[in-house]
């Protein structure tokens, strides 16, 4: 039987083509924020960010916490939630792990934040060069941690 030249791949689901534009538009926000830096801190962030795509393919990005003092926005990576932040000032590219405080850390990269009861930091000075590998190490621990944290029986909700 011959192929029906008629027949259209299959459509999308809802909402599909919705999510892969905001999916795009979110990249292209974060590649703008990025250029916008330049020099040592544009070329950190840009490899953070290639690290964490390395070690995460289903890892989202966006930019939240648009505002006029931040018209691009704070780049964001989620899985299961939010993983980690890049900031950039002055002297540091700020690498901020929402739960870090409850992540292991042995190669002893955060460097920053280390008071509080949630969050941990990494701050990157210029010059300096980040772990590679302890660092997608890391990636690897809190989106472990964030998808464990969101199961329903971590959450005392399992089923009965």
């Amino acid at each position: 039987m011959a192929p029906n030249p008629k027949r259209s791949e299959p459509k999308a689901k809802p909402g599909e083509e919705a999510e892969r534009t905001t999916a795009m538009a979110a990249t292209d926000l974060v590649e703008e924020r990025i250029r916008s830096l330049g020099g040592w801190r544009a070329e950190t962030l840009a490899e953070v960010r290639r690290l964490i795509h390395e070690v995460d393919p289903d890892i989202v990005e966006e930019c939240k916490w648009i505002k006029p003092s931040k018209p691009q926005g704070v780049p964001v990576w989620s899985h299961g939630g939010i993983v980690c932040t890049g900031e950039a000032y002055k002297q540091v590219v700020k690498l901020t792990f929402a739960r870090g405080a409850s992540l292991a850390d042995p190669q002893g990269l955060f460097n920053a934040s280390l008071d509080g009861n949630t969050r941990r930091a990494i701050d990157i000075r210029e010059g300096e060069v980040l772990d590679a590998e302890a660092f997608k190490a890391l990636i690897q621990t809190a989106v472990a941690e964030n998808l464990r944290s969101s199961t329903p029986t971590s959450r005392g909700g399992g089923r009965t």
